[in-house]
């Protein structure tokens, strides 16, 4: 919303809940939260795989946001340091 040279409210057609729900303003908001779309594509797996380490457990941490699964980068970041091998036989310590 918009003021006038008065300093009245003057209405632009624009709401703020258009404003906040808008894709664009979404887009450039910067978040540590990742949607499950978004952790697969950061950790280089399938969305699949994160829905069955969900289920199943030993995947990364998530929370639940609203209903909507999101996923911190530092959670990922740990879970992947977890995973971190020098062969096929053993693991290294991190």
């Amino acid at each position: 919303m918009t003021r006038s040279a008065s300093g009245k409210p003057v209405s632009n057609g624009v709401s703020d809940k258009n404003i906040l729900e808008s894709p664009s303003l979404h887009s450039k908001i910067e978040s540590p939260y990742l949607c499950t779309d978004e952790a697969a594509l950061y950790l280089r797996c399938s969305v699949r795989a994160l829905e069955h380490f969900r289920s199943d457990g030993g995947g990364p941490a998530y929370r639940k946001h609203g209903g909507s699964v999101v996923y911190h980068v530092h959670d990922l970041d740990r879970w992947s340091r977890l995973r971190r091998y020098s062969s096929t036989s053993k693991k290294t310590d991190s």
